[in-house]
């Protein structure tokens, strides 16, 4: 069974919405918290994502945005915006359909369907899978599996993995990993990087004091191993 996340701040529209899916034999999962929608894309690890553009807060637009730089799973924008630049704006963020409100549960379903038959579709396609010893990363799937187990990490451990995994086999500097996971956000220091390369460490290694995945460079940095 496909498993929808749906983001919306109408818990009238969650509800109801909720059950017709699941009457029509999908998953759900909701929140009504753009906030909120990060933790449970990594809990939940559903296929697609429903989103409200006019979510109080972090809107749509913006959580679309951080959705992308760590996940490719598709994205339908439910919105009462109906012009074409509102349209061209998402879809450079990597949405995949646009639902107009108001909208028919039955229209919805249908294109949850298709959007899901298209994305399955692309799942035969050799996936951006990365192994390192007894670990391996999915960086379509966001998932991270160790001997056979899944990993649960928090949206911004996953963001530096990825970005070590990306560059694997390349010593990258301290400074380089500050930017690439936490940009120009304030009170953000280089102590962060170490952090949470330690708790990636206490995930990943199976010796966290002698690590053999992501390695020290004295002086300079870290790297990942070459994927095997």
């Amino acid at each position: 069974m496909h498993k929808v996340l749906m983001v919306d701040d109408d818990p009238t529209l969650l509800r109801l919405l909720g059950d017709y899916l699941r009457e029509n034999d999908l998953g759900v999962v909701t929140t009504d918290k753009s906030d909120a929608a990060l933790r449970f894309l990594f809990d939940e690890r559903p296929d697609l994502v429903v989103l409200d553009v006019m979510m109080p807060g972090m809107d749509g637009y913006v959580l679309a945005s951080r959705i992308r730089e760590i996940s490719s799973v598709p994205i339908i924008f439910l919105t009462a915006k109906t012009s074409e630049s509102d349209k061209l704006r998402g879809f450079r963020l990597g949405v995949d359909d646009y639902v107009t409100k108001p909208f028919s549960f039955a229209e919805l379903a249908a294109r949850i369907n298709a959007v899901l038959n298209r994305a399955r579709g692309k799942d035969t396609v050799e996936r951006n899978l990365h192994v390192f010893g007894p670990v391996s990363v999915d960086l379509d799937r966001w998932s991270v599996i160790k001997n056979g187990e899944t990993v649960s990490l928090s949206p911004t451990e996953f963001k530096m993995l990825k970005y070590l995994v990306e560059n694997s086999g390349r010593a990258i500097a301290e400074e380089e990993l500050l930017q690439a996971v936490w940009g120009l956000e304030e009170g953000v220091e280089r102590g962060y990087v170490r952090r949470y390369i330690w708790f990636l460490r206490q995930k990943l290694e199976s010796d966290p004091s002698n690590p053999q995945i992501i390695q020290t460079v004295r002086g300079f940095g870290y790297r990942i191993g070459e994927s095997s």
